[in-house]
């Protein structure tokens, strides 16, 4: 026998057995999926599920990307896209927009993937199907809220930290947003109703793409978040997507806020255009007060929860300025897309700022000249 030598066979052997070795987890639709112990490649298909992926900093490992993805242009306002311009140059195309897959370009990928993460599963292929055209194992998970669907919302971070041994990171991103909704919530919990002023948030983005003043929501985050009295809140004859002028000229709010990404409806359209040129909103209190405030958008290709936060500090700095005298919100901002996009980069995360604030030519967090 021949001292150091190895047995190739026995040794290919335990390379193939850890190769398929393999785990199961149960996703959002209750399904049980056999993944790799150890993925190692994914892709994201649907609207947020990359942004998920990039809170838990392991877009690295996508190798590939819907069309939606590969957007870049200065409105393109979605932090985790613009930490990461490389989504929109340096991978192929799988699908299309909001989880139109295709299953034939996903096997073309090089390397392919070891999973499929996967929202709005009833969009595009079923999730069975679609594993069964590719025979790549598929995880369902369901984006939730910050709000009424925060257990759905946490469950995705923990789905995507078991699928890319990303587990830690979770727990982490998941106590950061308690830890600023908890702090959120104290500061303004105590204020008795009659003491809080009305708003109204116009502009809301859906799937549709920008809308115009009309399009608000009952439950807007930062209002929720602040215990802001949102005069849409709880009226159960208004249509979300459209509200009509009547209605917010009898609501009559003392402070008025407009998702910016309502500019992107274009001059005639616009949310900004219409409170600037539509005589009927002029004797409203908020504007003859000057209190109209442009926010960061709400929706962009899902809920960019970090911007949400931001609004929520800047909506409640707005509203009841001496219980934020402690905050300032540029800083507070950055820190919030320094942790969830930046990987702790304070420097990409002022710039990411920057961005964010300036994407319509208009800056965010500023009163509105109408």
């Amino acid at each position: 026998m021949i001292s150091g030598c190895t047995d190739t066979s026995t040794s290919q052997n335990i390379q193939t057995q850890e190769e398929a070795a393999t785990v199961i987890i149960t996703d959002a639709l209750g399904r049980e999926v056999e993944i790799p112990e150890n993925t190692e490649h994914v892709i994201c298909s649907g609207a947020g599920a990359l942004r998920l992926l990039t809170y838990l900093e392991a877009q690295d490992m996508i190798v590939g990307i819907e069309r939606a993805e590969t957007t870049s242009t200065a409105s393109d306002a979605k932090p985790y896209s613009l930490a990461n311009p490389q989504f929109a140059t340096n991978y192929a195309i799988f699908g299309e927009t909001r989880g139109q897959d295709d299953p034939e370009k996903i096997l073309s990928l090089n390397p392919l993937p070891d999973v499929i993460i996967k929202t709005y599963s009833a969009v595009g292929y079923d999730p069975v199907e679609l594993q069964e055209k590719t025979g790549i194992p598929v995880v369902v998970i369901n984006t939730g809220d910050l709000a009424e669907n925060r257990e759905d919302l946490d469950a995705s971070f923990r789905i995507i930290g078991q699928v890319v041994g990303k587990e830690e990171r979770a727990e982490e991103v998941i106590a950061f947003f308690d830890e600023a909704l908890n702090d959120l919530n104290s500061r303004t919990e105590d204020i008795a109703d009659e003491d809080k002023p009305t708003c109204y948030v116009g502009g809301i983005g859906r799937a549709g793409g920008p809308q115009g003043f009309q399009s608000t929501e009952p439950t807007y985050p930062p209002f929720l978040f602040t215990n802001a009295l949102n005069v849409a809140y709880g009226d159960k004859d208004i249509n979300v997507a459209d509200v009509s002028k009547e209605k917010i000229i009898e609501w009559d709010p003392d402070y008025l806020f407009l998702d910016l990404n309502t500019i992107e409806c274009g001059e005639e359209r616009s949310g900004l255009s219409l409170l600037q040129n539509d005589d009927s909103y002029a004797l409203l209190s908020a504007v003859e007060n000057g209190n109209v405030y442009g926010v960061l958008p709400f929706n962009k290709y899902a809920t960019n929860f970090g911007s949400v936060l931001a609004d929520s500090y800047f909506v409640g700095q707005t509203l009841y300025p001496d219980k934020y005298e402690d905050v300032d919100l540029e800083s507070k901002t950055i820190e919030i897309y320094t942790f969830l996009v930046c990987q702790g980069d304070d420097e990409q995360g002022k710039e990411i700022y920057e961005s964010m604030i300036n994407s319509y030519g208009i800056p965010a967090f500023t009163k509105l000249d109408i």
